[in-house]
């Protein structure tokens, strides 16, 4: 494993998080937390953006009255994100770790003291060894200090903690020159910043609680990361130790850089 890599900023979306019936998968979780203690035994410390916490709480809830679309994300995310840290809790513990919560608006990351109280916040975590996981403050945020989806997030504390790469989990291996199901389609490897590969991107259809970043925005981000000097990846959470891989160097996904 590289001595010069020391701190990853994995995100991780909620197609991978959960299956085909937008149920949270134990697997798919408990093998995340696998890796990351493996780098944590190579000296290399991750911080997890996570997201689920809506899917979460609407498995606990089902379908409610609640009209307001806002309103209704607010309430299954409220009731799922302790349901989600349970999980990563318990499955950090089976691993002899420990995990923090750290949720957050978007003005936590303006310049000044907000800024300041969240980059004592996570040194002192990563300074104890302990995992931060990020998400959102969706009860509280507003709809001015949102995050446009959690992989602007994880860009942004990429760049708060000063990371040596970004990694964001898709349910796709990659960027593709097409649709990844068609034949024709080709993964593009490598991709530097002011590469113009956006025509090869197609919007896709979420249903609510499926979480807000299709591929057009984790295009955007990886761009806007890898131009900051933090090499990142779009990469299959689902596949087997592909994070372990890619902090090894292996030729997996689609890696952006400067």
């Amino acid at each position: 494993m590289s001595d010069d890599i020391k701190r990853v900023v994995v995100k991780v979306g909620t197609n991978v998080l959960t299956n085909k019936d937008n149920r949270i998968l134990g697997p798919v979780l408990r093998e995340l937390v696998r890796q990351i203690s493996v780098l944590y035994e190579n000296d290399v410390m991750v911080v997890l953006v996570s997201s689920g916490s809506a899917i979460a709480g609407k498995e606990v809830i089902g379908d409610t009255e609640i009209s307001d679309k806002s309103i209704r994300r607010q309430v299954y995310s409220a009731v799922g994100q302790p349901r989600m840290m349970r999980h990563y809790y318990s499955l950090f513990h089976d691993y002899g770790m420990r995990c923090a919560q750290v949720l957050a608006t978007k003005r936590d990351f303006d310049p000044g003291m907000h800024r300041e109280n969240m980059i004592n916040c996570y040194e002192g975590l990563l300074s104890e060894g302990i995992v931060p996981i990020a998400n959102e403050d969706d009860a509280v945020s507003i709809t001015m200090s949102m995050f446009t989806d959690n992989d602007e997030l994880a860009s942004l504390v990429a760049e708060l903690i000063d990371a040596d790469r970004l990694i964001i989990l898709s349910d796709t291996d990659g960027l593709y020159t097409g649709h990844p199901d068609d034949e024709d389609s080709i993964k593009i490897k490598e991709v530097s910043f002011n590469q113009d590969v956006e025509q090869y991107v197609k919007e896709s259809d979420k249903k609510e609680g499926e979480g807000r970043g299709g591929m057009a925005s984790k295009l955007r981000i990886a761009k806007v990361t890898a131009q900051k000097n933090i090499p990142t990846y779009i990469a299959n959470g689902k596949r087997e130790n592909v994070i372990v891989d890619i902090v090894n160097d292996k030729e997996i996904g689609t890696k952006f850089i400067h």
